[in-house]
């Protein structure tokens, strides 16, 4: 059976199934963080430890995306998704069940190895079941599902670890992945990428360089950045990466193309998702801090006063994704850069100990609708700017790069904060959050400039049609 006549189901089951599993792999990257201290209580373990089962999940879940892409472009893109899901949902059940801190902070690695594999798979599974014209549409939902998830993550660990349990944040995804299983069978339909085999080589070295880049970067806060655990990840990650970006170059089926970052869109998007995630998550990470340590706020009354940010995207993603569709994502995802920089400006401009909520609710609303503006019509750039054939790889390498970019602004603004102020008072406290948002604001504004620099819709669309005119046929791969 061809993969253009496999089982299909519907636009709308296939919107579900995709935002809900983006949910889960989203969520997961911060809800554990307002639960640590009851984590704390209950397995025991240092500092180092619970930073640990932040970073477990980090780890994995960023080295492993374009490895878990490669694969279910070669053995079957719904197939690998139902085994991430599996993985996904049995060490969700572990880490809720740990009577100990190392095995949480195991199940926290495997919970990322299911995430890698099923995350980079959504966006190409969704894609084969939405028409193009309606893919913008389809898109904004997506996003604003998985932003909301990002956002949200501390606000909804806090409200479970506070009025249940800390396990919660982990049973939480079982039910969920239960249900997803059988749907994601009978709903979705099978492709595949372009059947090539898989690249060792390359997916050894890039894992490699990931894990040493994004291990330096999760530890160099707390460790110190010449920690000689920290320089040998660092400089043998970027020693990796250069090595994979050779390899690449002159191999015959390589797993990342280099041949993608010719495109203007390919690596503007990229180049800009990068950025946004840097200062966004970095940005995200101190103000929930100051919200509770400054402020007072406990942890559901901190997510709950940052609702105007986090949850704009449920309610602005979706015309995000229509205006796209009509007239190009990148006019679209520049907005949303730049409204997102005046946000973060304005946060920096007004933070004091004693700041009021109303004085902070416009930064917190113009950012929220940035950041809504910014995910769907992105992941619209991503997937317009590859051939159908190379989706996959293509969605995993901007999730990877979006990891790394958070990975890269918890510990940029963590290192601004520590080197200016700190958690001695709430003035030291802001004297050190200030210039991390002021600096995040930059980030974000030049991501706004990586925006412009991708190419209008019309001439992007035809790109991608002179690109297919000289590929040899494909056949079509028969779905074992």
């Amino acid at each position: 059976m061809s993969e253009q006549t496999a089982r299909r189901g519907g636009t709308a089951w296939a919107l579900v199934i995709t935002s809900v599993a983006g949910f889960m792999a989203a969520l997961d990257n911060l809800v554990v963080t307002t639960a640590l201290p009851s984590i704390r209580e209950d397995l025991g373990g240092g500092l180092g430890d619970l930073e640990w089962t932040v970073s477990a999940y980090t780890l994995t879940f960023a080295v492993l995306l374009m490895f878990g892409a490669a694969l279910g472009d070669r053995f079957g893109r719904r197939r690998l998704f139902l085994v991430g899901i599996t993985v996904f949902t049995v060490a969700s059940g572990a880490a809720a069940m740990a009577t100990g801190i190392d095995s949480l902070i195991a199940a926290r690695a495997v919970q990322g190895v299911g995430a890698a594999i099923m995350m980079p798979l959504t966006l190409t599974l969704l894609t084969a079941a939405v028409p193009a014209e309606r893919r913008g549409m389809a898109y904004g939902i997506w996003g604003a599902v998985n932003g909301l998830a990002v956002a949200s993550g501390p606000l909804i660990g806090g409200s479970l670890t506070e009025h249940i349990s800390w396990h919660w944040i982990f049973w939480l995804n079982v039910p969920l992945g239960i249900a997803l299983l059988p749907l994601a069978r009978l709903r979705l339909a099978e492709s595949h990428g372009t059947g090539a085999p898989l690249d060792l080589p390359g997916t050894l070295l890039a894992s490699g360089g990931l894990f040493g880049i994004v291990y330096g970067l999760v530890r160099g806060p707390s460790d110190g950045w010449t920690s000689p655990l920290v320089l040998a990840g660092l400089f043998a990650g970027a020693a990796l990466v250069a090595g994979f970006v050779l390899y690449s170059l002159r191999a015959k089926n390589p797993m990342l193309p280099m041949r993608l970052f010719r495109s203007r869109a390919f690596s503007g998007i990229n180049a800009a998702s990068l950025l946004m995630f840097l200062g966004m998550f970095g940005s995200i990470f101190l103000l929930s801090q100051f919200l509770q340590g400054v402020l007072g706020y406990s942890p559901t009354e901190a997510g709950l006063r940052m609702l105007p940010w986090t949850g704009m995207p449920m309610l602005v993603a979706p015309i995000a994704g229509i205006l796209s569709d009509r007239i190009g994502g990148r006019p679209v995802v520049a907005a949303g850069l730049f409204l997102q920089a005046v946000g973060l400006g304005w946060m920096a401009a007004v933070v004091a100990p004693g700041v009021s909520y109303a004085t902070q609710l416009p930064g917190l609303i113009v950012s929220g609708v940035g950041m809504a503006l910014f995910f769907a019509p992105a992941a619209n750039l991503v997937m317009s700017s590859v051939l159908p054939k190379e989706q996959g790889i293509a969605s995993g390498a901007n999730n990877a790069l979006r990891e790394v970019g958070g990975a890269l602004g918890i510990a940029v603004m963590s290192s601004i904060f520590a080197a200016q102020g700190g958690y001695e008072s709430a003035q030291t406290f802001v004297d050190g959050l200030r210039p991390a948002l002021v600096t995040g604001a930059a980030v974000v504004a030049l991501a706004g400039v990586s925006a412009l620099l991708i190419p209008s819709a019309r001439r992007g669309t035809q790109l991608v049609m002179e690109s297919e005119q000289p590929a040899p046929p494909v056949t079509a791969t028969a779905s074992h």
